[in-house]
């Protein structure tokens, strides 16, 4: 009987205008309070996941999983290749060759990173054909001096499709060991733009023509794989290691790109904590507001015992009236929350816009964008971790109401 009975009066505190303004203005600061930290964590989650999630599908995209190598070089390239398709986890294997280059276009320069590969076996190595915004990746495979360069790099050195520039190498020119620049010509085939770090150095050319400009001969620098499991990646090219003479070594993305997947790891459980502490003390504000409650509700607590409403029930009615407050303002922090994590990309470049600044350079961040990638389980343990507290923080005031003596009240109510 009386338990619906502190629902009703639970709900009709939380949710009446009448009373203290200073009461009020409490309960609503501490249910903004709430909706701020609940909408700031899920924000900061998604985008969190958002970096990982471009780290795992566009950054190592671009990128080997793995590669196996020699010194000296991979002469019977082909065999590697042929082991590692048929090993177990493999999804594709490759050879490239890899050369730092200066690129050069009229007055213009900038060091790069190229990376002779076969257009059909990089094209289901890698995302970069579908990153093209001009020409093709298959067009290396028809002329043996092109190059495939990114938008970044054609913007900075001033070229499109069709033009021509200069790929300068370093070269032993003298009995001394001085170097001497070798210098080829080589035509913009295509320009790939992934919105990544790589877009700062890297530039597919022909694996005959980097062979040619590396004077390797038929040799290769190494075979790259791409496996099933990027967490298993060492392990996996470890099997095809096995296979091979004790000259053979491997190298995988983890030690090229680990400290960035680390990094984010770690900023996202950093960045949570902190945001987890605004919720926290956001929750306990609910403790002042309930106080408050209490001591303005007092004459009313006193008469509802004298009716015979236990001190349990007296202890329900404000639990409730405080899980109001929570319920309001985890369900308003969620939904700003999802709105601002379902608008974040385009907010931030609309801003970029407006204020001609980029935020996000691919010299500084892994991408050039501002990701977001919202998932149901964040948003159900950010709710349910604000509600929890909520509860918690009501407790005690609850409690301090349930014990308050009728007589003693009523004795100095006026």
């Amino acid at each position: 009987m009386f338990y619906p009975l502190s629902v009703f009066l639970g709900l009709r505190y939380g949710t009446a205008r009448q009373g203290s303004p200073l009461v009020a203005f409490l309960s609503r600061v501490s249910a903004v309070g709430l909706a701020l930290g609940v909408a700031l964590l899920i924000l900061v989650l998604s985008v969190m996941n958002g970096f990982d999630r471009e780290m795992r599908q566009r950054i190592l995209a671009m990128v080997p999983h793995a590669s196996i190598m020699a010194p000296g070089g991979i002469e019977d390239w082909p065999g590697v290749v042929e082991l590692a398709e048929n090993a177990d986890g493999v999804l594709g294997a490759a050879p490239y060759v890899q050369l730092q280059a200066m690129l050069m276009a009229g007055n213009r320069a900038h060091a790069v990173m190229l990376q002779g590969v076969i257009p059909e076996r990089e094209a289901a190595m890698s995302i970069v054909q579908e990153t093209m915004i001009e020409g093709s990746l298959q067009a290396l495979a028809i002329d043996a001096g092109a190059v495939v360069l990114s938008r970044l790099l054609a913007d900075q050195l001033g070229v499109s499709v069709g033009q021509s520039i200069a790929v300068v190498l370093p070269r032993s020119g003298s009995s001394d060991g001085r170097l001497a620049p070798m210098i080829q010509r080589a035509e913009v085939a295509g320009i790939y733009e992934s919105n990544t770090e790589i877009d700062n150095f890297m530039t597919y050319i022909p694996l005959g023509f980097a062979q040619r400009l590396g004077q390797l001969g038929a040799s290769v620098h190494g075979v790259q794989l791409k496996v099933n499991d990027l967490m298993a990646a060492n392990r996996i090219a470890g099997k095809v290691l096995a296979e091979l003479p004790p000259r053979y070594y491997v190298q995988d993305w983890m030690r090229s790109h680990g400290n960035l997947f680390e990094a984010i790891q770690l900023s996202k459980k950093l960045v949570s904590l902190l945001v987890f502490i605004i919720i926290a003390v956001a929750a306990f504000n609910v403790v002042t507001a309930m106080i408050m409650v209490v001591r303005d509700k007092q004459g009313d607590i006193a008469i509802l015992q004298t009716m015979g409403l236990a001190q349990p029930d007296i202890m329900k009615l404000f639990v409730y009236q405080g899980l109001v407050i929570g319920l309001v303002g985890t369900s308003v922090g969620a939904l700003i929350g999802l709105l601002l994590a379902n608008n974040i990309t385009s907010l931030v470049r609309g801003l970029e816009r407006l204020l001609d600044y980029q935020f996000l350079k691919s010299e500084v961040y892994p991408v050039t964008y501002l990701p977001a990638d919202i998932r149901a389980g964040d948003i159900a343990l950010v709710c349910g971790t604000a509600l929890v507290l909520t509860l918690l923080a009501t407790l005690y005031p609850a409690w301090r109401a349930s014990r308050l003596l009728p007589a003693e009240v009523l004795r100095y109510d006026k």
